[in-house]
């Protein structure tokens, strides 16, 4: 019972977070619709079996078994992940370029899962360190990559509500323009 309570207070908690981020940056939609598969079987069932509260149970599944179904579900069908943006071609797998708003919701989903599972150790910094420890790990198309490291950058050096009108006016209205200027 602990571990249902558990989880599931924690896939709320990271819902609601994501869902007001997304508001304040006018992603209505996207904030209400994030995560919902979160409360389907396959990924609830393995979120309450594997749930330790400080990280995510799909991540201890992939270490027991070398996969997390769950996970397959989940990276399928939410497209703020960047494994949804993965194609197979030529036997390869090569990442594609994300639309600008779900690199934004990604941007929440990150901010709001590194606030749910550091609790009181969470810093303005926190999602982009996680995201520089993984840097080379992720597949993900290098414009879409940049992108997200420049709002988090951001965040990591600005207050969260400076961060988001950043986000609202330069973010969405420059999209990945605003990197390869400050690449140059």
């Amino acid at each position: 019972m602990h571990n249902f309570i558990g989880h599931l207070t924690t896939i709320n908690h990271h819902k609601w977070l994501v869902m007001k981020f997304c508001f304040q940056l006018g992603l209505y939609r996207q904030g209400l619709c994030h995560d919902l598969s979160k409360y389907s079987w396959i990924e609830f069932s393995t979120g309450v079996k594997y749930f330790q509260g400080d990280r995510s149970p799909n991540g201890y599944e992939r270490e027991l078994y070398g996969f997390s179904n769950a996970w397959l579900h989940h990276k399928g069908r939410n497209r703020h992940h960047w494994e949804y943006w993965t194609e197979l071609t030529h036997g390869r797998c090569i990442p594609v370029r994300m639309p600008v708003r779900y690199v934004v919701e990604m941007f929440c989903d990150r901010v709001a899962a590194t606030m749910v599972y550091e609790k009181q150790r969470y810093r303005s910094d926190s999602a982009l360190a996680y995201f520089l420890k993984n840097y080379d790990n992720v597949l993900m198309e290098q414009g879409t990559k940049d992108l997200l490291e420049c709002m988090l950058r951001h965040l990591s050096t600005h207050p969260q509500k400076e961060t988001f009108d950043w986000i609202r006016t330069t973010v969405f209205k420059e999209g990945y323009a605003l990197v390869m200027k400050e690449s140059e």
